[in-house]
């Protein structure tokens, strides 16, 4: 049977097509699952007029690369080649053309020196390097010149080498090339002729339909439902697991869409209904809506209930009182008093059995089977034991995702400390954020460590970016007046760039701030969102403008205490990073008078 894979870059060009050359592609692709037959190895086919394919076909598979023009297609498939990595199994992508030229300028500019003489051929064959890739290899003189290979190299060729030019060992190189699997189960042994298992392999790389509806799906639904990065597909996608798991990570390193899938898998292939738990309801609803895209099967989505520790609370005493708690007016208990109520209730009668999963809210019974809970850096320790006794002590009970730099409270709870003891996953790469933008953020935010979640502190040590892009753009203005005029001006020019006022997102740190700011956004006619910093948590746009980013606003007014000093301080630049953090592309910060003094950290 034919077996038809779908590139990420495919679909998003695909999707950028007018209607009449989309129609044609998707006719052409029909055909691809009815067996329509294409050249074996790299080659093109005839997508629509004036467009083709590059396809890498072997047998019945047939995987679609990329749309281009005609020229352009026949250019990329002359220049490109593919591999399988014969340690871990996936596939590798090559622009062998780029890469001979690298290789003939350093032959003309290499010196005496080599970096990497002291490791012999073996060790680097050892590591996955690919024989053809030595050559090359034996001219590098500096780690500048490893660097400058990164964008012609497959990240498994590129990791390891990285490694070994930086002064790594050998572990520590594995350790890197281990980050690509997408699977704990080492898949042995490899055949690097397998185009088809290289490529089941390589979820982030491509994903397979075999009939019309699956094709559908691939090509019309977001790049985030479809592929998942390898280090995000081996935690969401694992079988199961025996203990609570703790995945910690920096912006844009894939939590929330790791939540996300895990949720999904756990509905599907768990023991029972789903808990998805976030910081707020706004985020909630968000997640919800996302899950409604992720999850095509009503049935399986109706496992999951998606909800905040709060509302996780009154529905319990609701549900074992019969009434809804009084939140408001005399007599009315607090949030707090209702957690404590809601663990009380679930605690008293039963113990962590299995079994014990029955109906919602029944005194001393479990309400899920699994809780998967996002922004953990900023729950509570009595919300954390409720979240703890709603679930039963059974695998794949908790899986937890966040990250104690982007706190916002003042929680520094570990969570061994309220009776889970979670194995922890770190992810280092953020694949949303440019490194400009990552970088900024990181400098506002302090670099330094941060406190909760684990036992000891957490580094921003080795978060990187996969990619480059504008550097943030920082505006001083003498008046509040004119700072408003530059904002206006700003997604002004953001809406001429054909950027959709959806993706756009302008936030400030007082309630009078925002109110300004959408006024003044209001009379130029742009509809945008417009939110305090606390309303940019857990989302993110393409571009994004904080205003009032001044000093005695960002941070508000210290206490005189040095410890609570300490406290506020971390949590404002905490805030600030989460803020900064939130723009896919392009950020833009400005203040009126003096600037925050985190802004010249």
């Amino acid at each position: 049977m034919a077996r038809l894979a779908i590139a990420p870059g495919f679909s998003r060009e695909l999707s950028a097509l007018a209607l009449p050359e989309r129609e044609q592609v998707m006719a052409a692709l029909h055909g691809f699952l009815l067996g329509v037959p294409a050249p074996e190895g790299v080659g093109t086919v005839r997508m629509a007029d004036g467009l083709m394919g590059v396809v890498v076909r072997q047998g019945e598979v047939s995987w679609l690369l990329t749309l281009l023009p005609d020229d352009e297609a026949e250019a990329y498939a002359g220049r490109h080649a593919f591999s399988v990595n014969p340690l871990i199994g996936v596939i590798e992508q090559w622009d062998a053309e780029a890469l001979g030229r690298v290789e003939h300028a350093l032959r003309r500019s290499a010196g005496e020196s080599r970096l990497l003489a002291q490791v012999d051929d073996a060790e680097l064959l050892s590591l996955g390097i690919d024989l053809a890739l030595l050559p090359l290899i034996r001219l590098i003189t500096n780690e500048a010149d490893v660097d400058a290979l990164e964008p012609l190299l497959p990240p498994t060729q590129h990791l390891p080498l990285a490694v070994m030019a930086r002064g790594g060992s050998l572990p520590e190189a594995w350790k890197a090339l281990d980050s690509r699997r997408t699977s704990w189960d080492s898949p042995a042994p490899i055949d690097t002729s397998d185009l088809l298992g290289a490529l089941v392999r390589s979820p982030d790389l491509a994903v397979f339909a075999s009939r019309v509806e699956e094709l559908d799906r691939i090509v019309t639904a977001p790049d985030w439902c479809v592929f998942l990065h390898p280090p995000q597909h081996r935690l969401a996608r694992a079988g199961h697991y025996d203990h609570p798991v703790l995945v910690t990570g920096g912006a844009g390193t894939g939590k929330t869409l790791i939540a996300l899938h895990r949720a999904a898998h756990l509905a599907e292939h768990g023991n029972g209904p789903v808990l998805l738990v976030t910081f707020t309801q706004g985020l909630a609803a968000d997640l919800s809506g996302r899950l409604d895209t992720l999850i095509e099967d009503e049935s399986i989505r109706k496992r999951i209930d998606v909800d905040n520790v709060d509302r996780l609370a009154i529905r319990i005493v609701a549900d074992v009182e019969g009434r809804q708690p009084v939140l408001v007016g005399p007599g009315a208990r607090s949030l707090a008093e209702l957690t404590e109520e809601a663990l009380r209730l679930l605690t008293r009668a039963a113990g962590d059995l299995l079994d014990d999963v029955l109906s919602f809210g029944e005194p001393g019974r479990k309400p899920y089977r699994h809780v998967v809970v996002d922004e953990a850096q900023d729950v509570s320790p009595a919300q954390w034991r409720l979240l703890r006794a709603a679930v039963p002590r059974a695998p794949d009970d908790l899986f937890v995702v966040g990250d104690p730099h982007q706190r916002i409270t003042d929680h520094r709870i570990a969570l061994e400390s309220v009776g889970i003891h979670a194995v922890q996953h770190e992810l280092a790469i953020s694949y949303r954020l440019p490194h400009e933008v990552l970088s900024f953020g990181v400098r506002l935010r302090g670099g330094g460590p941060a406190l909760g979640l684990v036992k000891n502190v957490q580094e921003l040590h080795g978060f990187r970016s996969t990619h480059h892009g504008e550097r943030p753009t920082i505006r001083a203005y003498d008046t509040p007046e004119n700072e408003l005029a530059g904002l206006v001006t700003t997604i002004g020019s953001w809406l001429d760039d054909g950027v959709p006022a959806a993706e756009i997102a302008v936030a400030a740190r007082t309630t009078r701030l925002v109110k300004a700011a959408k006024e003044a956004l209001t009379a130029a006619g742009h509809d945008v969102r417009v939110t305090t910093l606390h309303g940019l948590k857990g989302l993110e746009f393409e571009r994004v403008a904080l205003i009032g980013i001044a000093e005695g606003v960002v941070p508000e007014p210290l206490p005189n205490d040095p410890a609570s000093r300490a406290r506020v301080l971390q949590r404002e630049r905490g805030l600030l990073y989460v803020a900064c953090t939130r723009a896919r592309s392009m950020l833009y910060v400005s203040h009126a008078g003096r600037g925050s003094p985190f802004l010249s950290s």
